[in-house]
């Protein structure tokens, strides 16, 4: 065998061939350097680049859902990348320096896979990207509290749903949200079967969700029909025939009922899109339905640990501190009755 481990082509100048020792020695050194790369690189970028990839695995789920055709994690193209700033920026409503870093974590993730990712396709994804950074209203996303929703709102909403299958669902399912202050990815995970009628209402199991403990909650009938999760619940169970699984799931544009849960990010785009149809003045969020429940019932006068074990928090969650002191400010405020 040669001593030489490249040929060069004379007139370009450009490697041609490795022989089979030196492109051995080559991938170990490959492997080498990404071992050496990954130990030494912040805890916090690879959790960052967990979270990163978990997204993207949120993407795939999210567009299975309107194509019915689900892609591998490791399909990262120029469409696939593009597709994934898209939505970030219109289902996430992510910032543009988050989209950037997403980008990123996508792409170490999947070479350190073994995937090729086409210089073309990140090219692409950060052309994409481009306008959005010189959008202000786009960089100053992130920096404030999903507006809590009320009972006004919830009933604009129900006003302005379209007919049908696809309709009923989405009244069922924002006003469930708010009546379990429910996270979106509880929401996704909730089962037609731990869903059960008594007669005060419903006694709904919320699923364990991102290692968070499962909780039983109870959802009373509404004063209201049009914003009572009750009646909806059941108005959307009796139409979509629903005996066991997933409590929501896709309904095509034909009125055609699948069969998955839909994704967490699935929940909020219907919540989203809801209030904005509704013409609602505010962003409403998936969070939305949370913070207004507990913004809501704590104007109600109801206790704070009852509305505690309603959302799930923890006892020294400064969130939901945050939340009942917003609920509060009008509570005996310093400033009423004090002779001006």
């Amino acid at each position: 065998m040669s001593t030489r481990a490249l040929e060069v082509h004379p007139a370009s100048n450009v490697p041609a061939t490795y022989d089979p020792a030196t492109l051995a020695v080559l991938a170990a050194m490959e492997r080498a350097a990404e071992e050496h790369l990954d130990a030494i690189r912040p805890h916090n970028t690879k959790r960052g680049y967990e979270n990163d990839w978990a997204l993207w695995a949120e993407f795939h789920r999210w567009l299975a859902e309107r194509t019915g055709h689900p892609l591998a994690l490791t399909d990262v193209t120029k469409g696939t990348l593009v597709g994934f700033v898209i939505w970030l920026d219109t289902v996430k409503i992510a910032a543009p320096a988050s989209i950037d870093r997403r980008i990123t974590g996508v792409t170490v993730t999947a070479r350190s896979l073994g995937v090729e990712v086409s210089k073309d396709a990140t090219v692409a994804a950060r052309k994409a990207l481009k306008p959005l950074k010189l959008d202000p209203d786009r960089i100053a996303r992130g920096r404030g509290k999903a507006p809590a929703a009320t009972p006004a709102q919830l009933q604009q909403m129900y006003a302005a749903a379209p007919a049908g299958l696809a309709g009923l669902r989405d009244r069922a399912l924002w006003l469930m949200a708010f009546g379990i202050a429910g996270r979106s990815a509880e929401v996704s995970a909730l089962r037609t079967d731990g869903i059960q009628l008594v007669s005060e209402g419903l006694d709904v199991h919320v699923p364990s969700v991102k290692q968070r403990p499962p909780r039983d909650v109870v959802v009373a009938y509404g004063k209201n029909p049009d914003t009572c999760p009750v009646r909806a619940w059941l108005t959307w169970k009796a139409a979509a025939g629903l005996t066991s699984g997933p409590a929501f799931r896709p309904v095509n544009v034909h009125g055609h009922l699948g069969t998955d849960e839909l994704s967490p990010t699935g929940c909020q785009e219907i919540i989203s899109r809801s209030a904005e149809r509704a013409g609602v003045a505010v962003r409403l969020t998936g969070h939305s339905m949370r913070a207004g429940f507990i913004t809501t019932s704590r104007k109600a006068g109801k206790r704070e640990e009852k509305i505690r074990a309603q959302s799930g928090h923890a006892a020294n969650s400064p969130v939901f501190w945050g939340y009942i002191q917003e609920a509060d400010r009008w509570v005996d405020a310093a400033s009423d009755d004090i002779g001006l």
